[in-house]
């Protein structure tokens, strides 16, 4: 070693890094060697009959469990069941989140027991007062 650290950084070319062979070689056996983004991808690829697509992550699924936040701390879980199950539809089961003092989060998870039924309370009480309280 007779460079100083300085002189084999200035020496080494820019932008050629090495890497291991082995790394990632089963995913690019797997999916193939492609640099572009998946979603640079999809845009690539038109639509074979003209319709527009939705991109998954923003197109809506059934969903059978909504997540209900900022619930007052003396909501009970009976009264968020009655409340879902009165209005959406039957429930396999409701729950509320707690701290490890006892006291609630203002969190709950609530379980339909029919696909859709999460959907329907989403768009039924997202961004809502439900008590006006």
């Amino acid at each position: 070693m007779d460079k100083s650290l300085d002189e084999i950084i200035a020496s080494r070319p820019k932008g050629i890094r090495k890497s291991n062979p082995r790394r990632n070689s089963g995913k690019a056996q797997v999916l193939g060697t492609t640099n572009t983004a998946p979603a640079t991808r999809a845009r690539a690829v038109p639509a074979s009959n003209g319709a527009k697509t939705v991109p998954a992550a923003t197109a809506q699924q059934p969903a059978d469990k909504i997540i209900v936040s900022n619930l007052p701390p003396d909501v009970n879980e009976l009264q968020v069941k009655e409340l879902f199950h009165s209005t959406v539809g039957p429930l396999k089961d409701v729950t509320l989140h707690y701290d490890s003092q006892g006291r609630s989060k203002g969190v709950a998870a609530v379980h339909f027991q029919r696909r859709g039924d999460g959907t329907k309370a989403y768009q039924q009480y997202n961004n809502r007062l439900i008590d006006g309280s």
